[in-house]
């Protein structure tokens, strides 16, 4: 078989209807859109939301709730297994978290968070501490401090 022998299977291809060119045709007089009324006009129809005079979906349903508190805070957390790849006795702050890549900015306030093992004496840095991470900071001999 060649690429100029390829057809598409049959039945699977139609031409286009023609309309209005008569009675002869099978779609003369009214093309098709049967006597009078809304759709049979030209630009008639509903649109595809309309429910037939019904309320509308966009109506039953209720109006949003709640609000957004516009003072939250958001902290951007850290758990104390990440303070592991700075070496003993360093002051870990927010920004040398950013320069290390464990965290993307030092924009947003920082939490530490006691998920994993803490092998170094550290002092840390930040703007909150979960009471695990306060432990886990001390246990291993550093400090943790509140900015």
């Amino acid at each position: 078989m060649m690429e100029h022998d390829l057809k598409p299977a049959p039945g699977s291809k139609h031409r286009r209807k023609i309309v209005g060119r008569g009675d002869g045709s099978g779609h003369g007089s009214y093309s098709g859109r049967g006597i009078k009324g809304q759709k049979a006009r030209s630009g008639g129809g509903v649109p595809p939301w309309f429910e037939g005079g019904q309320t509308p979906l966009s109506k039953r349903l209720p109006k949003k709730r709640g609000f957004v508190n516009i003072f939250k805070i958001e902290y951007t957390p850290v758990n104390v297994c990440k303070l592991n790849i700075f070496p003993d006795g360093t002051v870990v702050d927010p920004e040398k978290l950013a320069e290390a890549g464990v965290i993307k900015k030092a924009t947003k306030p920082v939490k530490i968070l006691g998920d994993g093992e803490l092998h170094r004496a550290l002092i840390v840095k930040a703007h909150k501490f979960s009471a695990s991470a306060r432990e886990k900071i001390e246990a291993a001999g550093g400090k943790a401090i509140e900015i």
